[in-house]
């Protein structure tokens, strides 16, 4: 896809979160590989309701800010998962969608995989999802703790502040990340009233069937 048509992809999903309501005011922000050195990055402190495809950044290889507005102050948690996940990572996501934000601040949810096994598209979207710790807005040790990692979690959810996902491209980074969204509105509904989760058997036929990374 070309660069123009990037830049359109990131306005047209990023509006229709917005419009929906995934998103809000002026939070959020999204990245594009668009070649094997350079990436295309919301500006800093932009809606997603009104961004401009002329206002979007890109970062060259050599680290420097190609556009009218400066980046995403969060552009080192982006730097990290095309750094580790190589051509896995062809976008990035990172919204403050309210159930996924409440679901990071339930005590007791499981750190290493915060979302309950409810259906089987969070299995197929998301594999298991991270729960890191509190960082400042910006704070290069997001990125350091997503290195971390070392390219085994696809999605993570900030705790306090937010879901991240990585995908092949832009839209499957949307569809992953509403996922994480819908799921989290799921376990924050069904709280304290024993729902039937998958079970390992079932659990273990999805991930098997489609090919899922689940470590």
């Amino acid at each position: 896809m070309s660069e123009s048509k990037l830049r359109e992809s990131i306005c047209f999903f990023a509006s229709s979160l917005f419009e929906r309501g995934v998103t809000h005011g002026s939070t959020g922000n999204i990245s594009v590989r668009l070649n094997d050195n350079e990436i295309l990055v919301t500006p800093s402190g932009s809606s997603f309701g009104r961004l401009d495809p002329n206002e979007i950044v890109k970062i060259t290889k050599s680290g420097e800010f190609e556009g009218p507005l400066p980046p995403t102050k969060e552009l080192p948690l982006h730097k990290a998962f095309y750094e580790t996940r190589g051509l896995k990572s062809g976008a990035v996501v990172h919204l403050h969608s309210t159930h996924s934000v409440a679901l990071s601040m339930i005590p007791g949810i499981d750190e290493d995989n915060v979302l309950p096994a409810y259906t089987p598209y969070s299995i197929m979207l998301l594999g298991k999802v991270k729960l890191l710790p509190f960082f400042i807005p910006g704070d290069p040790a997001m990125g350091d703790a997503i290195r971390g990692l070392v390219g085994k979690r696809s999605a993570v959810l900030l705790a306090n502040h937010g879901p991240v996902v990585s995908g092949k491209d832009l839209e499957a980074s949307v569809n992953a990340i509403e996922e994480l969204e819908a799921t989290a509105k799921l376990a924050l509904i069904l709280k304290g009233t024993n729902a039937k989760e998958l079970n390992q058997k079932q659990m273990s036929s999805v991930i098997n069937k489609f090919n899922i990374d689940w470590d």
